[in-house]
């Protein structure tokens, strides 16, 4: 075995260049496409050095905030399901924190992700370096230590060998069904340049095949067993159906064995929402008809989900006492959550077996009926409340969020794929975008990370050139961060983005207003300041970033600014104003900190009843 003589940033350039992937069509790719970078002191000269030198082999996108590009990243290796997986790196101190919350993102998602960073000098001779924060009596932590909480790999190469053996075993981790989430690799200054001999071995071509694990012959006839004596069973839908390539496996399970469906968030367009099977969301941000059937559900067979509490209405959704859970999972951490029965297992091979397990078993009919009837009652409720309003726009009344994702869903063509993310509008897609085809939405909703949307559209546009990438954001999100509309424009990544000003953060203005309180601090209108009337225009910020954009009033203008910008050539922003206190309803109880005593009545009643709602919880 030969070796190069390589700096440790060229070694790990070299090995991220050969590796590749297995796309869910069967065709071969680059593992890692691209990197999204922003240079300093902390990597320009050494790892900024190495991607130049294979610029074409690994392409480098500029971002405008690291944690902008690491969210596009996340948002790109999602719509990839899991098969691609774009990188970040940044310098150290505040470039490094900055994607601290991305990668907070994309562990919560179970989403892959490459963190490089740079780091403090492992000679510590200079120190302290510009950006270093020193902790006196533990000189060897920096900053990239925050980021031990948010990575399922974390190291820091300190010497050259380390990046040998750690770099692909953060692949690997990256790769692995049951542990994936972000790697994080901290390179000290010095030691990004330091020059070794890397084995040829390392550098050489690596092939990574999809890794599907079967179930255990005990645990798949428990689970087969418990199906079958259902009476009212539920296959649960989550986001593990859409990284298993499981939708075809899904439908014919569905079908074959007479089982309704109801999704997750994460899960959504697993099942077309036409099927006469597909029951809806489910959940806080679901609808009556899902959360109707998991509260009658004597079998719930959970396929790739975390059941985190918007899913599980904080594990009270479930009301049949002798209700059980199968978890169909890769993680067995997912898979054992509440008592559940575990199916350890990939999705698609999981739902294979377990189908050729129950045989030619089929639910009774008259609880598939029941399911038409509740998804019969849900269509028609957001049919009724996304209809336009235009009379009562010119009387003074605003568009709602359930009209202005009515207006997209009724005239999506095929190829459009949904986003957002935080506040209002995870609860107004989620229950108003019918997706027609599978694999066709993106609502981060695992993090709830405000800022998401706008670099999130502008990764998945990379994923996806192919398909139109549309972006509903509020007006409190944009202000969070809204520079990658620029990204979108100099990177040749068009998307069309929805701009929802509903003065504030009107989703939590709800919040706190239904739990007793007062309107504070939320909407602008309720803020301290002398200037709080002052109101962004969201058209010439759009504008002054290279978009074509354009102001709407009604959900008839919404529509054909839509035409408009399906034809436009780069990033298309429509802002308009929306209505703060209309909002979809369905949902189910969630759990939250309420206080026990206040000056306000109302504040104490809404304890009591977060205190009632909890007697129906699932507590271990």
């Amino acid at each position: 075995m030969g070796t190069q003589r390589l700096t440790v940033a060229q070694a790990i350039v070299g090995h991220l260049i050969a590796q590749t992937t297995e796309l869910g069509d069967g065709t071969t790719a680059q593992l890692f496409p691209g990197i999204y970078g922003i240079f300093g002191h902390g990597n320009v000269t050494c790892l900024g050095h190495a991607l130049e030198e294979h610029r074409d082999e690994l392409p480098t996108w500029r971002g405008q905030n690291e944690q902008g590009m690491a969210l596009a990243a996340t948002a790109f290796n999602k719509a990839m399901r899991r098969r691609q997986i774009m990188a970040a790196t940044s310098s150290i101190g505040p470039g490094a924190t900055n994607m601290v919350t991305a990668a907070g993102v994309a562990h919560s998602n179970r989403i892959p992700l490459l963190l490089i960073a740079g780091d403090s000098f492992a000679s510590r001779t200079p120190d302290p370096v510009l950006q270093q924060v020193e902790h006196y009596g533990v000189p060897s932590t920096t900053v990239n230590d925050a980021f031990r909480p948010v990575a399922r790999y974390w190291d820091r190469i300190t010497m050259p060998d380390q990046i040998l053996t750690s770099l692909p075993q953060g692949i690997d981790t990256m790769l692995d069904a049951a542990d994936c989430g972000p790697a994080f690799f901290g390179l000290p200054q010095d030691v990004q340049a330091m020059a070794f001999d890397v084995p040829d071995e390392f550098l050489a071509p690596k092939h990574h095949a999809i890794v599907r694990a079967r179930p255990d012959r005990g645990q798949l006839a428990a689970a087969a067993a418990a199906l079958s004596a259902a009476k009212k069973p539920l296959i649960l839908a989550g986001g593990g159906v859409h990284y298993s390539f499981a939708e075809a496996e899904l439908l014919a399970f569905a079908e074959r064995h007479n089982i309704p469906v109801v999704e997750t968030v994460a899960g959504k367009a697993s099942l077309v929402a036409t099927h006469e099977l597909n029951a809806g969301p489910i959940g806080v941000t679901g609808c009556e008809s899902a959360n109707n059937l998991a509260a009658a559900a004597d079998v719930v067979l959970a396929v790739g989900s975390r059941m985190e509490d918007f899913t599980t209405g904080s594990w009270t959704l479930f009301q049949h006492p002798d209700v059980t859970l199968i978890g169909l999972n890769a993680a067995r951490f997912d898979a054992r959550k509440r008592r559940s029965m575990p199916l350890v297992a990939d999705a698609r091979e999981g739902l294979v077996e377990l189908g050729e397990a129950l045989g030619d078993w089929r639910a009774n009919d008259s609880w598939s009926e029941r399911a038409t009837v509740e998804r019969a009652s849900y269509h028609a409720y957001i049919d009724k409340i996304a209809a336009p309003n235009d009379a009562e726009v010119a009387r003074g009344a605003p568009v709602t969020y359930a009209q202005v994702v009515g207006a997209v869903d009724r005239n999506k063509v095929q190829g459009d794929y949904v986003l957002a993310a935080a506040g209002g509008f995870p609860g107004e897609v989620n229950n108003g975008w019918r997706a027609d085809e599978i694999n066709s939405f993106d609502c981060e909703y695992g993090f709830s990370c405000m800022g998401y949307e706008i670099a999130g559209g502008w990764g998945a546009k990379m994923a996806m050139p192919d398909r139109e990438v549309i972006v509903f954001v509020g007006d409190g999100s944009t202000m969070m961060m809204n520079s990658d509309l620029y990204s979108s424009v100099i990177s040749g990544h068009k998307m069309i983005v929805i701009i929802c000003d509903n003065g504030g953060y009107a989703v939590i203005n709800r919040l706190q207003m239904n739990q007793g309180g007062v309107p504070f601090n939320n909407l602008l209108d309720d803020c301290k300041g002398p200037n709080t009337e002052v109101r962004v225009d969201f058209e010439m910020l759009a504008k002054a970033q290279g978009c074509n954009s354009e102001t709407v009033h009604t959900v008839t203008e919404l529509e054909a600014a839509m035409t408009r910008a399906r034809a436009a050539d780069r990033t298309y922003v429509i802002a308009l104003q929306t209505h703060p206190y209309e909002w979809t309803e369905g949902g189910t109880y969630w759990e939250v900190g309420v206080p026990e005593t206040s000056y306000r009545t109302e504040v104490v009643d809404a304890h009591n009843e977060v205190v009632a709602g909890k007697a129906a919880q699932r507590r271990a």
